[in-house]
C-alpha cells in the first residue's frame, strides 16, 4: 500500500448543512484555498440543491 504524501492537495468530504450527511468527496489545494470550501450541491436525501461545507474524511 502506498503512503499518502503531505502535499498541498488534500482529500475532503462535503457535508449537507440541512441533513448533515456526507454526500461528496473532492480534493482541494491548500495553497490556493485557505478557508473552508462551501458549494451548492444536490442532496438526494433532501431532494434539492443545498449548501455543502467541507469536513474531514475519516
Amino acid at each position: 500500500m502506498a503512503k499518502a504524501k503531505k502535499g498541498a492537495v488534500e482529500l475532503i468530504a462535503l457535508q449537507c448543512t440541512t441533513c448533515k450527511r456526507k454526500n461528496y468527496t473532492t480534493s482541494k489545494n491548500r495553497r490556493n484555498i485557505q478557508g473552508k470550501l462551501e458549494l451548492k450541491k444536490y442532496c438526494k436525501w433532501c431532494k434539492g440543491s443545498t449548501e455543502h461545507k467541507e469536513t474531514k474524511i475519516k
